[in-house]
């Protein structure tokens, strides 16, 4: 388990996604009484006039709520593929093992608070 510096929670599991310009981070942390929670970070890079920073928008879900977001989500998703956008092939946007690790050398520039 590693130490977070901002809050003193340990993470426990972290998935990075890469989408175009989005950074997408999944991060399983513990409470202080070993519960487990979620954390879902949208870091997108942005140019100020000293210089880049990242603008981070963070959710946090809790495990008895897991079901239910992961309903919607698809559910959601599914209604925009076979609904609004019958025609598109999405096999097309599937990630491979390639394409994360290609991300693997970009992590250097990702600074967080």
């Amino acid at each position: 388990m590693e130490e977070n510096k901002d809050n003193g929670r340990a993470e426990i599991y972290s998935k990075r996604v890469r989408a175009g310009k989005r950074t997408y981070f999944f991060d399983v942390k513990s409470t202080r009484s070993n519960d487990y929670y979620l954390t879902i970070t949208e870091s997108k890079r942005r140019f100020k006039d000293d210089g880049y920073f990242y603008e981070k928008h963070k959710i946090f879900l809790y495990k008895e709520d897991f079901m239910k977001f992961i309903d919607a989500l698809q559910d959601t998703t599914d209604h925009v593929k076979n609904t609004l956008l019958p025609d598109v092939d999405f096999s097309q946007f599937e990630t491979s093992d390639t394409d994360e690790s290609q991300s693997e050398d970009m992590d250097q520039e990702l600074k967080w608070d």
